[in-house]
């Protein structure tokens, strides 16, 4: 019986067990362009209610917006 423990322990103890297991994120780039529109007005003409509307995915774990010059990124981890 002392046996059978003793090759049990060492046999868990063997296990290729990692902390953390390699995982693949789905990110979604999703990029909006107007000619000449300054930060400010992709902002809160273009961002901020794309960002409104993806705020609804249920599935969504992190969201990261740039707003530049003319054009507007939202990056989507779903």
């Amino acid at each position: 019986m002392a046996g059978v423990v003793l090759m049990g322990l060492l046999g868990y103890m063997l296990l290729p067990i990692s902390a953390l297991p390699p995982v693949d994120f789905s990110h979604d780039p999703s990029d909006r362009a107007i000619p000449r529109g300054q930060p400010d007005v992709m902002a809160s003409s273009v961002t901020t209610p794309l960002e409104r509307q993806f705020g609804q995915i249920s599935s969504l774990s992190q969201m990261t917006s740039e707003s530049s010059f003319g054009t507007t990124t939202i990056i989507l981890q779903i």
